[in-house]
């Protein structure tokens, strides 16, 4: 999962690197592991990308160098591959034009289309970055249309190379390309997997003018002081040329079209105070709290729950609204270290424990000799639930019980979620007693899959709108099957052992590098041009 933003002001003489900066921030919960900027400056590039959080990448003396009035920006968070500042994104091409991509998602045919592009096209794949394909069919696509026209770069040449990712790349994408002095475009995969929104403001400079935002999720153009005009509707690509005219344009024939969001943006990683395709993040997560809320009832008319606790911060607003269905009180037992890495994304169960308890710590007070009900978003691996039952024991509770937001995690994701492979997962070949029994509590109760797409449903206007739940049923949008020889690709990339020898062999866990310490990313500046 990553964030992407693209901004285009129709002054000149403005700068973007400051609201490209502030924007990424707001998108930091979308990748923690790199990020990256690049500006242009009257068809002059200026990137800049390494290894860590935005405040740690972009120091004062990168933002003097990111000059320019539009650009893209990109935080990082890698679903398999390389960790390497070599794959953080903006990636760049110098031909045609000088193109940037800036992509959020999976391709699950990436393989097959870097062998492609080697092959038949010709060009040179150096990562194992799937944005790396997505910048090299575009970039071919157009060297080919433009050479039929005599060299000419307009819109159609652009609408047709993004058909061409369309029609050849699989999976879940949403991006950006950045065409230097001619264009930026934003574009969402067939089935609208992956979200991105575009949004516009006046100019605060020019008289009639409009600037530009594209953004993974409204609240970066929020922020910045867009109004969101909607999310690009899925095989979309939206141009917005360098003289502020907007071109958009459906690229797939509808039957060929199949609307499916995923759902866990809603369950975990969007920000509560996103819209996204029209749904509020927050009212779905109180949807979700509310139908734990009546199956717990259904299920146990007779409990003895004293109190409802969040484990922070997502499930803070599902359990609000399960606490008022239960009639219980609500409180507040843990409190949350804002400054340790999401658990569940790092390799090692003893590295993820110790972590735990880094990142929480009990009210003791909350706990003492009260039956708890603990919500949480969802349950991965199951070891921070193991972790915090466990804390709360310690911390004087009579009895505990958990309750998740989400169904059972059954199966990996392929569409730019790092989900285990199957064997890791808490819930594999598991029912609840035997999940309950395993993390330590008296029961667990999972929201139900119809129950969680009608959370997100009725917090829309879309009431027979699909969604993409396929860590949960195991059904995948784009056809593939859970025995398809990609799954086991996975199962090599995704795996613990394997991301600790990535990361052993990277030389980093030997090395101890800080974030931003440059460590290979390129840099294109004003009055320097280095491969550090």
């Amino acid at each position: 999962m990553c964030g992407i933003l693209g901004l285009l002001l129709a002054d000149e003489d403005e700068h973007v690197n400051q609201m490209l900066f502030d924007g990424l921030t707001v998108l930091q919960h979308r990748g923690q592991d790199a990020a990256g900027i690049v500006t242009s400056e009257r068809g002059r590039l200026h990137l800049r990308k390494d290894n860590g959080l935005v405040k740690d990448v972009f120091q004062t003396h990168h933002m003097i160098d990111l000059r320019g009035n539009f650009g893209l920006g990109h935080v990082r968070y890698p679903t398999a591959g390389s960790s390497s500042c070599a794959e953080a994104q903006p990636l760049y091409t110098n031909f045609p034009h000088g193109i940037c991509v800036a992509h959020n998602g999976n391709l699950t045919n990436a393989e097959e289309m870097a062998e492609y592009c080697r092959k038949d096209l010709g060009r040179h794949i150096n990562t194992d970055s799937d944005s790396e394909v997505l910048l090299n069919v575009f970039a071919d696509s157009l060297i080919k249309r433009e050479t039929k026209q005599g060299g000419t770069c307009d819109v159609e040449t652009i609408f047709s190379a993004v058909e061409t990712i369309m029609k050849s790349c699989k999976g879940g994408y949403a991006g950006m390309y950045l065409i230097n002095g001619i264009a930026m475009v934003g574009f969402r995969d067939p089935n609208g997997i992956r979200p991105i929104a575009f949004g516009t403001r006046k100019s605060k400079t020019l008289a009639g003018k409009t600037d530009y935002a594209f953004a993974s999720e409204s609240v970066a153009i929020d922020t910045l002081g867009f109004e969101l005009v909607r999310d690009l509707e899925p095989s979309e690509a939206i141009i917005v040329t360098v003289d502020g005219k907007v071109h958009t344009r459906r690229l797939l024939p509808e039957a060929e079209i199949h609307h499916a969001p995923c759902i866990f943006e809603y369950v975990y990683f969007a920000r509560p105070d996103s819209i996204m395709d029209g749904i509020s993040v927050y009212e779905s997560r109180l949807k979700m709290g509310e139908k734990l809320g009546d199956q717990i009832l259904e299920r146990f008319p007779d409990h003895d729950i004293d109190v409802v606790m969040p484990i922070p911060d997502t499930s803070r607003t599902s359990a609000v609204q399960a606490a008022y269905v239960l009639g219980r009180p609500y409180r507040e037992g843990f409190i949350k270290n804002r400054y340790i890495a999401r658990t569940f994304i790092m390799p090692g169960q003893e590295t993820r424990k110790k972590s735990v308890r880094l990142k929480l710590n009990t009210i003791k007070s909350e706990f003492a000799g009260r039956n708890v009900l603990l919500v949480d978003d969802s349950i991965v691996r199951g070891t921070t639930a193991t972790e915090i039952i466990q804390m709360a024991r310690e911390a004087g509770a009579n009895k505990v019980y958990l309750c998740s937001a989400a169904p059972p995690i059954r199966f990996p994701n392929i569409y730019g979620i790092d989900i285990p492979t199957r064997q890791e997962l808490i819930a594999y070949e598991r029912n609840e007693e035997e999940i309950a029994k395993k993390l330590g509590c008296e029961w667990v109760v999972y929201q139900r899959l119809k129950d969680l797409e009608e959370s997100v449903r009725e917090a829309g206007e879309c009431p027979d709108q699909e969604y993409e739940s396929s860590c949960f049923s195991g059904t995948y949008v784009t056809g593939e099957t859970i025995k398809d020889p990609y799954f086991q690709k996975l199962f090599a990339l995704r795996n613990d052992a394997a991301k600790l020898k990535r990361l052993e062999s990277s030389g980093a866990v030997q090395a101890g590098l800080p974030p931003g310490s440059n460590d290979g990313c390129e840099n294109l500046s004003n009055d320097k041009r280095t491969r550090v």
